[in-house]
């Protein structure tokens, strides 16, 4: 998914990052690691092995609060239709309790380069409580003053022209992989995050995003053959649930 990346902007300067650190976490550094996806503790292992970013999904409680999680259920509980009271007893497989976006946010501060990927969810209750979500999202961000470290992303285009409202810096990219990037940027979303398929069915799509300097990332790349098709298309960022495989190619070809 694609990012500001601290230090790293969506006009352009994200070439400096190409081929050296493209490689996002995709709900935190979990699957070797043995820890929960989407829990503080796959976040702080992404920014141990120097992921440049870390994808994260976020939903809203019945009354409001948004809580780091990926399912509309967990373990029987309906996120949407159950208050936070509720959703505060719920627990992930290592004994953490579900993050609350403060909480996540506030484990992925401070002095580290990690970006937090921050991914608004579509409700199952509809537009409004998406576009809700989307609000207290940019809010908690604002007020925890972490603008310049947290990227957004949705499958919900209004979503993503909404983040832009809220916050003109913001940087938001859209994941349906149903529109063409300069149509993207038309209307300010100013990064391209489509699944691998979409990709490789219009693949001119690429180098459309390119010329726009629209930074370029795919998800969720998982497979070596894939990861080195996306390198060689020189992609500025890889989501990935394999992220030491990742760094594991890239460090073979600077060696090359």
């Amino acid at each position: 998914m694609i990012f500001l990346l601290l230090g790293v902007s969506f006009d352009g300067t994200a070439q400096k990052r190409k081929m050296t650190n493209p490689v996002i976490a995709h709900r935190g550094a979990w699957k070797n690691t043995k820890v929960p996806q989407n829990s503080i503790a796959s976040l702080q292992e992404a920014i141990k092995i120097g992921c440049v970013g870390s994808e994260f999904d976020v939903r809203i409680t019945a009354d409001g609060h948004p809580v780091v999680v990926h399912d509309p259920v967990h373990d029987g509980v309906s996120i949407d239709n159950s208050s936070y009271a509720e959703v505060a007893k719920l627990k992930l497989s290592n004994g953490e309790p579900l993050p609350t976006l403060e909480s996540y946010l506030e484990a992925g501060s401070g002095k580290n380069s990690t970006t937090l990927v921050l991914e608004i969810k579509v409700s199952q209750l509809g537009k409004e409580r998406t576009l809700l979500l989307t609000r207290k999202c940019v809010e908690t961000v604002k007020k925890m003053k972490m603008t310049k470290k947290v990227d957004y992303i949705s499958f919900d285009y209004d979503a993503c022209k909404l983040v832009r409202q809220l916050d003109r810096k913001a940087n938001v990219a859209y994941l349906n992989g149903d529109i063409a990037p300069s149509e993207l940027k038309k209307e300010g979303i100013n990064g391209i995050d489509y699944h691998l398929g979409v990709f490789r069915k219009n693949e001119s799509w690429i180098k459309e995003a390119q010329d726009n300097k629209m930074p370029v990332n795919v998800w969720t790349v998982n497979k070596e053959e894939d990861m080195k098709w996306f390198l060689g298309k020189k992609f500025d960022f890889i989501t990935t649930d394999e992220p030491e495989l990742l760094f594991s190619l890239l460090k073979a070809e600077r060696e090359k």
